[in-house]
């Protein structure tokens, strides 16, 4: 029996079905935050920057739940359910906050609910495949979708100023709450097993950061995930402010470029080899940055759209290509342990970094019109641009990628 045929239809069906629910619940409200408190909410650039770095909290402390909790004693689809069912309660209420303070709390506590969900569906999936090599990929591509999905429905019903996103996603939020009960079962992996706070967070993974190339590729993922932030936490703000029609449905052009590159990444390796590869990814945040500041929604919108294109290469190229040197560069008894660091620098401490860093330059360069503010996009842009090209001349002087040996056997 082949490693295909062991993943029936009714199993491959529900996973799909789940990965679409859950990157769709994130779709909805995630993109188009930064208008509704923008624009709708009058929140100021501090105050949006400090609702998006609810997600990097999340990110840190995602790993304790997950590994300290779900792993040990609960099956993952019961624990992705109950998650989940409290997520989609909890957007609502964010849904009917219009006070700052309250509203980061309450969404900070619906990132501790859903960051773990991450990991769980994850979970769920490898563990009904007899080769997760061969047929996760196939089943993660239903999240794209659902990604995208959900900002062609947003932006068709032109609700991005509004809360309507969040019950969109606090709906979903619950469907796939009840649903997960109805997923195979998928049992904790460390029953009865004691797991120490190093594990949780891959501490064991800073034995490599011994080898200079590997300590530069974290410092260089650290810091391109800060002006990464700039990127999610304002570009819908940025578009409708600008007048871009569909901005949440133009967005979506992204992860298409990404599901694109995905494609293409095994020959540009053989072509191209680690370091141009994550140096093209960076190069590509710079670009974006750049295209963003000197476009414009009439005669060079197209600018625009370049820029929202280009994160296929911007994530694929430099965050899946870090991932994969990772794995090649850490020996087999801590490669998950790399992995749970690195994501922990990059979506966990960088991102926070980047929202802390963004919201005080949105803010600078705001103007009150009537009740509304203007904001001084090309200056803003120039930030994150900056700051990306620093990260490139970091990575091309001192990075060196040492094909066929890891850090560990040098």
């Amino acid at each position: 029996m082949s490693a295909e045929s062991t993943l029936s239809t009714s199993v491959r069906v529900r996973l799909s079905a789940m990965m679409f629910l859950q990157f769709f619940i994130w779709g909805a409200w995630f993109v188009t935050m930064g208008t509704y408190l923008l624009q709708g909410l009058k929140f100021t650039g501090v105050e949006t920057a400090q609702a998006y770095s609810t997600m990097p909290w999340g990110a840190i402390v995602a790993p304790f739940l997950v590994g300290m909790v779900a792993d040990r004693f609960f099956s993952a689809e019961k624990v992705l359910g109950v998650m989940h069912l409290l997520g989609g309660a909890l957007l609502y209420v964010v849904s009917t906050i219009t006070d700052p303070s309250a509203f980061f709390w309450v969404l900070l506590i619906y990132a501790l609910c859903y960051n773990p969900t991450l990991a769980l569906v994850n979970a769920v999936s490898f563990h009904q495949m007899a080769s997760p090599a061969k047929q996760f990929p196939a089943i993660r591509v239903f999240g794209s979708l659902g990604w995208i999905t959900a900002g062609w429905i947003v932006g068709l019903l032109a609700i991005e100023d509004q809360a309507g996103p969040l019950r969109l996603a606090a709906a979903s939020s619950a469907a796939l709450g009840i649903f997960a009960f109805f997923l195979p079962n998928t049992p904790p992996k460390s029953l009865g097993r004691k797991v120490a706070v190093r594990d949780v967070l891959g501490l064991d993974a800073l034995r490599l950061m011994k080898d200079r190339s590997f300590a530069i590729f974290v410092l260089g993922s650290l810091l391109i995930s800060i002006p990464l932030a700039f990127y999610y936490n304002f570009t819908n703000a940025f578009l409708n402010e600008m007048g871009v029609q569909n901005a949440a449905g133009k967005m979506t052009m992204g992860q298409m470029s990404e599901v694109l590159f995905m494609l293409v990444m095994p020959l540009c390796f053989v072509r191209l080899g680690v370091k141009r590869m994550l140096l093209l990814g960076m190069a590509a945040w710079a670009g974006r940055y750049i295209l963003f500041a000197y476009g414009n929604a009439e005669e060079l919108v197209f600018m625009y759209y370049i820029a929202i294109i280009l994160h296929g290469i911007c994530y694929d190229f430099f965050f899946v290509t870090g991932q994969i040197y990772v794995d090649n560069a850490a020996p087999k008894e801590i490669q998950a342990s790399a992995q749970g660091f690195i994501t922990l620098i990059t979506y966990g401490v960088g991102m926070l970094i980047g929202t802390w860093i963004s919201g005080p330059v949105v803010d600078f360069y705001a103007t009150k019109v009537g009740d509304a503010f203007v904001h001084d996009w090309t200056a803003i842009w120039m930030y994150p641009a900056t700051m990306a090209f620093v990260v490139i001349l970091l990575f091309a002087f001192f990075f060196k990628d040492q094909q066929g040996q890891t850090p560990a056997a040098s």
